[in-house]
């Protein structure tokens, strides 16, 4: 998974830049299929997107990175809720 420290400060992100393209050597930084993506997108768990053309989606970099790391913390919370106390 890509670390969001390597991700622009700001701009778009094209959907094959945050669920990867193997067949292009692009690693994902969210690794879903695209199916299970846009579901998330029309429930509200993943960010809406932005149209910048007639056929061209992206989504803010800054969007994307609070989701990677909201996620980061959820699992982090889980990990510490699950441990059992010595």
């Amino acid at each position: 998974m890509v670390v969001t420290t390597q991700l622009p400060e700001t701009g778009f992100l094209r959907l094959n830049q945050i669920i990867g393209n193997p067949k292009a050597g692009i690693p994902p930084i969210i690794p879903v299929s695209n199916s299970t993506w846009w579901a998330g997108v029309k429930s509200g768990k993943f960010p809406q997107s932005i149209k910048l053309g007639e056929r061209t989606t992206a989504w803010r970099v800054e969007d994307i990175r609070k989701l990677v790391e909201e996620g980061f913390n959820k699992q982090l919370e889980g990990e510490i809720n699950t441990n059992p106390k010595d």
